[in-house]
Parts: C-alpha cells; structure tokens; sequence
C-alpha cells in the first residue's frame, strides 16, 4: 500500500494509474478507521480497479467551538487496517498541503437542504465537506466515491456538487454498519464512557420505534417523528438536537410519507453529539 502525503504523489501516482486504463474508486475519510469506513473500501474494491483511501481531518468543516483538535488520529493503526481490505494507496496530506497560504476559493452548495438537518447547526460545516471533496475526487481522478449512509445528508449535497459542476464521478451510498448492539458504527463513539455507549443505544432503539410504526401503516411524518421523540425521552443522558422526517433524497419537508423518505436523528449523549437514521420506503 502506498503512502501519498502531497498534492505531487497523488497526482503523479493516479497519471501513472490513468494511463494504465484503470478505474479508481475514492473513499474519503477523516481517519479514526472502524467497520462502516471498511466496507466503504470493500465496496470500491468489488467496483474499481483501484481503491483510494484518504486520511484526512479537514478543517475547514469544523466550526469554532467544534472538535477539530481533540478528533482521533492514529494513522499508524488506520493503516493496519487499511492493509487488510486491501486498499491500494492511502492519502494522508496535511492541512498546509490541501490549504496552502493564499487559499480562498470554496465550493458553497445553496440549497434549502443545506440549511436543515446537521447544517441548521453547522453553518460551515457543508462549504468544508463540498471542497475537501472536490480536491479529493480531482487529486484521486475518481471514477467512482463512496460515502455512507450514516451521513445520509452529507451524500445528498455531494451529489448536488457533482452533478451541478459536471465532476463525472459516480456517487454509491453504502447501508450504515452498526455495531451488534445497533450502534451505528462512528469515530466519535470512542468519546462515550461504558455507561454513555448503553445510553447511546437509544439512537437505534427509537429509530426502530418510527420504521416499525411506519411498516405499521403511520404515514404521517409529525406522528411519526413524536414517536421516535417519546423514545429518546426515555433515555436521561439524551438530549435531542433534532429528530425529522424529510422526502429522500430531495430532503425537503414533507406531511406524509408517500414516496422514498429519510428519517434521521442527532442525539447527544454526555458531551458527544451523534447522528443515525432509516430510510423509510
């Protein structure tokens, strides 16, 4: 497995790949790797001649009070992991390389969509995620990316960018992998104590809670998110940010549920802010 850690080694290391006439498939990452961002790569490995894994923890999707610094790294041991899907290259540049002095342009997608779920919170969070991407599917010369399901929203806008830019690059989402207590698999679970992680079982519990009643015949969206909301409040240690029902993918706001729609939830737990959701269809 190659080790590219500058703008030169990517390129020059995909020209050599390009030319070769294989297909590249990017998976872009912040490191802290666990099961969901390998099946991610297991994924690319079945639909791409070559597989690209980036280790980066972006800045500039981080707000002020937002934990950039204290997020996980250990890309020693992320490669370990790296090695076992097999995963060809892994890019792990720093941020003066992705974000050198002078740097001043952005990729700022303005749909409503934006504006809801994780991005009524997160003003920047979005503008961050739509140009790290852009550099790295460009960097990677991507024929394919895949994110996950877990991010539900963030795959909407990237597929937004990527087809109002014409980047040709196929977007695949991939289902959430969840731990076998139904935790969905994160980074940000290894901040929760023993006693946070039971409570954090809450997410999963109450989204079971909206896919049963809907698989029951509730299809009135407000009815649905009260149900999901009156689980949640069962747990003590949970504090709701928001919990909503939006069509899929157009995320826009919807009284019944007719068609394709996401059901997501951001919860924290103690001082960890997580995020789960179904698609109810």
């Amino acid at each position: 497995m190659k080790v590219l850690r500058t703008v030169k080694e990517i390129q020059e290391y995909t020209k050599e790949v390009k030319a070769q006439g294989k297909t590249i498939g990017l998976v872009p990452t912040m490191g802290c790797l666990h099961e969901g961002h390998l099946t991610l790569m297991r994924a690319a490995r079945e639909a791409c001649d070559i597989v690209i894994a980036s280790v980066f923890v972006n800045p500039t999707q981080f707000g002020p009070n937002e934990d950039f610094d204290a997020y996980p790294r250990q890309f020693d041991e992320d490669c370990k992991k790296l090695e076992t899907v097999p995963v060809d290259a892994v890019f792990h540049p720093e941020p003066e390389e992705m974000y050198p002095e002078g740097f001043c342009t952005y990729v700022n997608v303005e749909g409503e969509f934006t504006h809801r779920l994780c991005g009524a919170q997160r003003p920047i969070h979005f503008r961050g995620v739509a140009t790290v991407v852009t550099k790295l599917m460009n960097l990677a010369r991507a024929d394919k990316a895949f994110f996950g399901q877990k991010d539900a929203q963030q795959v909407v806008v990237v597929k937004r960018f990527v087809e109002d830019l014409n980047i040709p690059v196929e977007i695949t989402m991939v289902p959430i992998v969840r731990e076998p207590s139904g935790l969905a698999r994160s980074s940000r679970n290894r901040y929760l104590s023993d006693k946070e992680k039971e409570a954090a079982l809450i997410l999963s519990k109450s989204l079971k809670e909206g896919q049963k009643a809907f698989d029951s015949g509730e299809k009135n969206a407000r009815k649905i998110e009260e149900i999901v909301t009156a689980k949640i409040k069962t747990e003590p240690m949970a504090s709701i940010d928001y919990v909503k029902v939006y069509s899929f993918p157009a995320l826009e706001p919807i009284d019944t549920v007719d068609d394709e729609a996401l059901l997501a939830i951001a919860v924290r737990i103690g001082k960890t802010r997580l995020i789960d959701n179904v698609i109810l269809k």
